[in-house]
């Protein structure tokens, strides 16, 4: 009776296992082939992207951004932040791009416009991130 109730006891186990990944996609929301960065779908980082609040913006970057290139579906409203009136929203947003690296391709003329930028630490990032985007330096 032993082996039987470990036996049962090692195949639960096995199942609990192998179905984490589809519970962990069941509780966050997540799509199939939506990646789950810090806990939540990607999708609902991207929604948090256009946020009222700068805050939610930038947390949303920072979270996006960790993801790297598996955020490419992210790089479209990373852009639109670049011209935020928010200091910290362009920034964050700038330093994603860069984490995602050639995936952000698209993101190359946005960034480039930041290289003017009134804040030089904003223009600093945005230069850090071309550098990571295209493997080339910026001048």
């Amino acid at each position: 009776m032993t082996f039987v109730r470990r036996s049962m006891a090692a195949f639960l186990v096995c199942i609990a296992v192998l179905a984490a990944p589809l519970f962990a996609q069941a509780k966050t929301g997540a799509k199939p082939g939506d990646p789950i960065v810090q806990d939540r779908p990607l999708s609902a980082w991207i929604q948090d992207l256009d946020g009222a609040a700068p805050y939610t913006r930038v947390s949303a970057a920072y979270a996006v951004g960790s993801a790297g290139a598996a955020a490419k579906p992210a790089v479209p409203a990373l852009i639109a932040n670049l011209s935020a009136e928010s200091n910290p929203v362009r920034y964050s947003s700038a330093l994603a791009l860069g984490e995602i690296g050639p995936a952000a391709a698209d993101a190359v003329p946005a960034l480039q416009k930041l290289l003017d930028d009134r804040n030089d630490d904003i223009a600093h990032i945005a230069k850090k991130s071309l550098k990571q985007i295209t493997g080339e330096a910026v001048e």
